[in-house]
């Protein structure tokens, strides 16, 4: 009875897939992978908070308080002292000390006074994509008080604000560089794979020098060569060129050629050949679908390294620098240990970037297994 039960179980899984759509079948697959599910639902908060990072953010991003400055993370509060329950959260307010003795500047909870906090207050006036000005925000005090549940730097500016803006770049640079490093790849190495010859040989050995080429030496001639006049977006934009280039654009086109090359030998290939298909064809109906996992798991990885790159090389300064604001910007002030050592909360971006990281390797892993005709329902 229980090899029959053995033996009856991939004859059910493809009954099922026959009965379905590809699509459904696909959302199926994908849907029995949780953690790609919940890192999809992760990565959508995210960005969702960096589109939005004015609505959701309680305060200016270039806001200086020298009142707070590296003043620590406020925990919400639901039960006080007393251990009378509230049903809304509240937080105590700061007391700023300042130690004569050693000159430390130390801060303690007011236990005396309780700010509520709320949905949907006012705050520090923004305008939303340069559409239409507003000053609601997510979450905040009501009547303007502080609350930071992330700290403040050292010079008094929101943390919890800045990560949101910070995520604008961060998470951006990994979707725009792999798009253009992506379409690029698989034009070249299409042409590579499918025409052969001197094409062929001409597009590998370009390939092949920019992918010999050492990165960190051209980053350093790019922080020096760099004009200081440039924008922020127009050094956004180089360093997204750069990054797609040297990142995306030789391994895309390696990988697109190899397989091309392994398909186009194919008997179902040589009768579309025959039938009279072109390129185009070629590569949209018979070619391309057949590797389309593969690649699904290879952008999913070349996403969060991009992110990976920008946060690291703008962490040494080589990439962007402030007043931009990346996650690699935000990390530059935990460089030092003695910083490091009294205001930890100053590295809770780097949390941010392993957190995304693992997230897109996740879904990643997800859109493989759903992709993938030969994995089980």
């Amino acid at each position: 009875m229980r090899l029959l039960r053995r033996n009856s179980a991939p004859a059910l899984d493809a009954e099922i897939a026959g009965a379905t759509s590809p699509w459904k079948l696909f959302r199926w697959k994908f849907a029995r992978h949780k953690l790609a599910v919940i890192s999809l639902v992760f990565l959508g908060l995210m960005y969702f908070g960096a589109i939005f990072a004015d609505f959701v953010a309680p305060f200016d991003p270039h806001d200086v308080q020298t009142e707070w400055v590296n003043a620590p993370p406020q925990r919400p509060h639901f039960f006080d002292d007393d251990g009378n329950f509230h049903i809304r959260p509240f937080v105590y307010p700061l007391i700023k000390e300042v130690n004569l003795s050693t000159g430390r500047v130390t801060y303690r909870e007011d236990k005396t006074e309780r700010d509520n906090l709320s949905l949907l207050v006012r705050g520090d006036e923004y305008s939303m994509w340069g559409l239409f000005d507003s000053d609601i925000h997510l979450f905040g005090i009501e009547g303007g008080g502080v609350f930071s549940p992330f700290g403040k730097d050292s010079l008094g500016r929101d943390m919890f604000t800045r990560i949101m803006f910070g995520a604008r770049i961060s998470l951006s640079i990994g979707f725009v560089g792999v798009f253009i490093g992506f379409f690029s790849g698989l034009l070249i190495g299409g042409l590579a794979g499918l025409l052969g010859g001197w094409v062929d040989q001409l597009i590998m050995r370009i390939t092949e020098v920019f992918a010999s080429v050492p990165t960190l030496p051209i980053w350093m001639a790019l922080a020096v060569s760099l004009p200081q006049t440039w924008t922020i977006t127009q050094t956004y934009i180089a360093i997204t060129l750069i990054l797609a280039l040297f990142g995306v654009v030789t391994g895309a086109s390696r990988t697109v050629r190899g397989k091309f090359m392994a398909l186009k030998e194919e008997d179902y290939v040589m009768a579309a050949r025959l039938d009279g298909a072109g390129n185009t064809r070629l590569i949209r109906r018979y070619l391309f679908p057949n590797f389309f996992s593969h690649q699904v798991a290879d952008l999913t990885l070349s996403i969060p390294a991009m992110i990976l790159a920008e946060t690291s090389l703008s962490f040494l300064g080589l990439g962007l620098q402030a007043p931009a604001i990346s996650w690699g910007v935000l990390l530059q002030e935990g460089r030092f240990v003695r910083t490091l050592a009294q205001s930890p909360w100053l590295f809770i971006p780097a949390a941010f970037v392993v957190l995304t990281i693992l997230a897109f390797n996740f879904v990643g892993d997800g859109l493989r297994d759903a992709s993938d005709p030969y994995s089980r329902v």
